[in-house]
């Protein structure tokens, strides 16, 4: 088996504003740069006007606002031209729903005598018996009975079928229920065969989703049925005019309309209910995507065709699985997608947390990046000075600065509120394992409910991958929830340390059973989104030390990383994972990789920082909102992050500005959030923002301040970059980032590139020459032709010689002496290849001193300026004087 590893990947964000014909206008360009792959964002049929593809309603078809199949074989092809191979991402775990989704539709008409019932992860016997054999949707604007009284329901046909209209949304109606309707119109119409057709509605059977004969049996007599309809209206005048009247008069009834909806295979409710109530898996917290079941083969064959066709076409060489950590069994998955694509670059969007690796036995290549991004940027912040950051943060804010703390509150407030369904449904399943066990039937639900929440904030990864089905548990995974059931017995000391003795054996398998299994396989598909939307998406907002640090997998908590980190991890994955995906930027990631590199080097220099916040809250103390009564708004720790978003992203407009730090202050769930808008701090947030734009003399500190540190900024920036072009792994460069880009969170990293700029730029570079090469890139560094001279050499050599960067290059770090020792990243990739890097190059201040790097013996070309150099030691000094990085190739061999 011949896998086919890319040399490096280019992230595109399609949507209708940058289509496939827009991605193939650009594809000369990529392999102009150097680019071996295009990795696409998902483009199977997406809801419409969705901007990035994870909201899939239809594995079937190619996404029309792309410009459908034909667009795609246009792109493709072109790719093809090009010499370009391609990479999707696609989406296992999650569909989008709305009548769109097929799949879904089907399940609102016909319940659990859906063809698709099993596609989906519903609980249809939840505790609620009035959700029995129900779906909640949890769409109305208020309490469903003040919607109704209001005529915010309604009742209406579609030709022959019938269809609920509420909340700006159309829902099917279930077939069993038309009597009430189609009866009612075969009076008027005095139709005897209509009153037939109403009876036999009536009459269709209600089989389980397990019985398959019965409910394609159902599906075929209902198809018929409406059929049939269609035909009575066409050939019977009145028959529509008699169904408007039933219709008419069933709308002016609330009682008969409330009993209507009884009978459908839904329950409309209020939106918030669906925290407490839901009875489906959703993605995370997000109501509209609702979990696969695609560890039931049927639905993995039907929901993977088109991706397996294409891979086995050669059409894609590979594709990134997102969030595997959501599938039931994510190994049985992988194996089952290896087995169906065996020579395919399979990388998994795993998140994992420091000290933690990916699973060796996973038959895929690695992960889609973040461990590297987090082990690159903190190799480049000083550990003294984020002690320093400590104090100064803490001091200024008053808030608390015990990241691990404040990440084990915002995980149990996250499980109490946005994520409860999900709480509820494995309380219920684990009050039914205790109820069956003698010594542990008197927990209550309240405790039970209490004990699980704990037990999944006490989590330090994602999730483990125990599976009952196969006994298969590692000493990994036991440790881990070991660790968390100790961690949650010393937290609640109110609860029976023997609920959470009796969790930690149910969850590593000393207590089996079937009830046991399926508590444990759905609490490993919890904790994943406890940690995501705990920590990521809450905690992250709340702890602003250095925002930098705040990365998806990443612990801001942690004082960085150093050098000899930073080869132990290079050298686990050259052993373990050397065709994993590195990256410093996604669409995901909360800061660009330059934004990343800039706020780093406040690590150096927190003394000065500190001032300079202190200083700027005293010249803005007066946009400050004040009341009686009431802290000044925003409060400290907003404007301490709001100082390092100016930093990190400046020149930043003041409307990206105001739509960032609205998302930020939401997102920390402190003063406002998203389903509860404090508008008043909102508005004195935004006037705060508006009054600093307008005060020059802030203004003009804020820039004096980002001018000192700009350039430091940069190198880290490009010394990052090479250590991803060149240390284990395929490399991946997000749109747009080839040249400085300071990008905040999504949407604002989803902007349109200029693509006409970069080929422009790109060109120049090509035509540039002579001995002073690097000199004149240097010289237009502001225009970020020194990022993307690094990027083009390096993706260069990867594609001139890829053998120096696979699995058979060894990673062996080179020896650095001297005084500044520690300021030097430098490592041989087989036995042709050196890269040298510098680090903390702010505190340096250019004295390099007698720092020297042994380099292998034989002659080495610089490839970023030309130079030569002899083996041997090596000056830094002068490695490095006309260019920040070196990328060096043994003379000879690479040409």
């Amino acid at each position: 088996m011949m896998l086919r590893i890319p040399c490096s990947t280019y992230r595109l964000q399609l949507h209708k504003e940058f289509t496939f014909d827009d991605a193939a206008e650009i594809a000369e360009y990529l392999r102009s740069l150097g680019v071996s792959h295009v990795y696409t964002s998902p483009y199977l049929q997406a809801a419409p006007g969705s901007t990035h593809g994870y909201d899939v309603v239809d594995h079937q078809r190619v996404n029309e606002e792309l410009g459908g199949a034909e667009a795609h074989e246009r792109f493709c092809k072109k790719l093809g031209e090009t010499d370009l191979g391609q990479v999707l991402d696609i989406v296992p775990n999650h569909m989008s729903l709305g009548k769109e989704n097929r799949y879904w539709w089907d399940v609102l008409e016909n319940g659990t005598s859906s063809r698709y019932a099993s596609f989906f992860d519903i609980d249809w016997q939840p505790q609620e018996e009035r959700l029995r054999d129900k779906v909640l949707v949890p769409i109305l604007g208020d309490q469903y009975g003040r919607v109704l009284q209001s005529g915010g329901i309604k009742v209406v046909r579609r030709g022959v079928k019938f269809q609920v209209e509420c909340s700006g949304q159309t829902l099917p109606v279930s077939p069993p229920s038309l009597p009430v309707i189609l009866s009612r119109a075969a009076e008027y119409t005095k139709s005897d065969t209509l009153s037939f057709l109403a009876a036999s509605f009536g009459r269709l059977p209600a089989p389980e989703y397990v019985d398959r004969r019965t409910i394609l049996a159902r599906h075929r007599d209902k198809v018929v049925l409406f059929t049939l309809l269609e035909r009575l209206c066409a050939e019977e005048p009145g028959i529509f005019e008699a169904m408007d009247q039933a219709v008419s008069e069933l709308n002016d009834n609330l009682d008969a309309v409330d009993d209507f909806l009884n009978q459908q295979s839904y329950r409309l409710a209020y939106w918030k209910t669906a925290d407490q109530q839901l009875s489906y898996r959703r993605f995370f917290d997000v109501n509209t995507l609702i979990g696969l079941r695609v560890e039931r083969e049927y639905v993995f064959e039907e929901t993977h065709a088109l991706i397996l066709d294409w891979l086995r076409r050669g059409v894609l060489d590979g594709v990134r699985v997102d969030h595997p950590d959501g599938l039931r069994d994510p190994l049985e998955y992988f194996k089952r997608l290896r087995e169906r694509a065996p020579d395919a670059w399979l990388i998994g969007e795993k998140i994992l947390e420091p000290g933690e690796f990916l699973r060796e036995e996973w038959p895929i290549q690695g992960t889609s990046g973040y461990d590297f991004l987090n082990v690159a940027a903190g190799v480049l912040v000083a550990p003294d000075g984020m002690m320093e950051l400590q104090t100064i943060y803490g001091e200024f804010t008053g808030q608390p600065t015990d990241f691990h703390a404040i990440a084990h509150e915002k995980k149990i407030n996250v499980s109490q509120e946005a994520l409860g369904s999900d709480v509820n449904r494995l309380t219920s399943i684990f009050v039914e394992i205790c109820e069956a066990n003698r010594d542990r039937r008197d927990y209550t639900r309240a405790e039970v409910r209490r004990a699980i929440r704990e037990v999944a904030a006490c989590f330090s990864i994602y999730r483990t991958y125990v599976v009952p089905e196969r006994d298969e548990i590692t000493d990994e995974d036991r440790e881990y929830i070991t660790q968390a059931a100790e961690c949650a017995k010393e937290k609640r000391q109110d609860i029976d340390g023997g609920l959470f003795d009796f969790l930690r054996d149910v969850l590593t398998m000393e207590v089996k059973g079937k009830l046991e299994s399926e508590f444990l396989l759905r609490f490993q598909q919890f904790t994943g989104p406890v940690m995501a939307k705990g920590v990521e998406d809450t905690a992250f907002y709340c702890f602003n030390r250095l925002t930098g640090m705040n990365e998806v997998g990443s612990d801001p908590g942690r004082d960085g990383v150093s050098v000899e980190e930073f080869h132990s991890y290079c050298g686990k994955m050259h052993e373990t994972h050397p065709s994993t995906m590195t990256t410093l930027s996604t669409h995901d990631t909360k800061r660009s990789e330059d934004v990343r590199a800039r706020l780093a080097v406040l690590s150096e220099i927190p003394g000065r920082f500190g001032s300079a916040v202190q200083r700027w809250s005293r010249m803005n103390n007066a946009f400050r909102a004040r009341k009686p009564d009431s802290d000044p708004m925003p409060d400290r720790n907003t404007e301490y992050l709001y100082y390092q978003t100016l930093i990190g992203a400046w020149p930043l407009p003041m409307e990206r500005a105001k739509a960032y730090m609205l998302k930020a202050v939401r997102e920390a769930k402190q003063q406002t959030s998203w389903v509860a808008n404090n508008k008043e701090f909102e508005d004195a947030l935004t006037l705060f923002i508006e009054f600093t734009y307008n005060y020059a003399p802030f203004l003009r500190e804020l820039q004096q301040f980002v001018d000192r540190i700009v350039d430091a900024g940069r190198v880290n920036s490009l010394a990052q970059t090479l250590l991803k072009y060149t240390g284990p792994g395929v490399p991946d460069l997000y749109q747009g980032t080839e040249l400085w880009d300071l990008s905040l969170v999504d949407p604002d990293n989803r902007r349109p590139v200029d693509y006409h700029l970069r080929r422009r730029l790109l060109a120049e570079l090509k035509q540039m020459s002579g001995d002073d090469i690097a000199i004149k890139v240097m010289t237009r560094a502001d225009e970020g032709l020194p990022k993307m001279w690094t990027i083009h050499k390096a993706l260069e050599l990867r594609r001139e010689r890829p053998e120096w960067f696979g699995a058979d290059a060894d990673y062996i770090p080179l020896m650095v002496d001297g005084a500044k020792y520690d300021h030097v990243i430098a490592y041989l990739r087989g036995e042709d290849v050196i890269t040298v890097v510098p680090r903390l190059t702010m505190k340096l201040a250019g004295v390099w001193k007698d720092t020297l790097v042994t380099l292998p013996e034989g002659r080495w070309r610089n490839r970023l300026t030309g130079a030569m150099i002899d083996g041997g030691e090596v000056g830094i000094k002068g490695l490095l004087k006309d260019f920040p990085v070196a990328l060096l190739v043994r003379e000879g061999v690479g040409e």
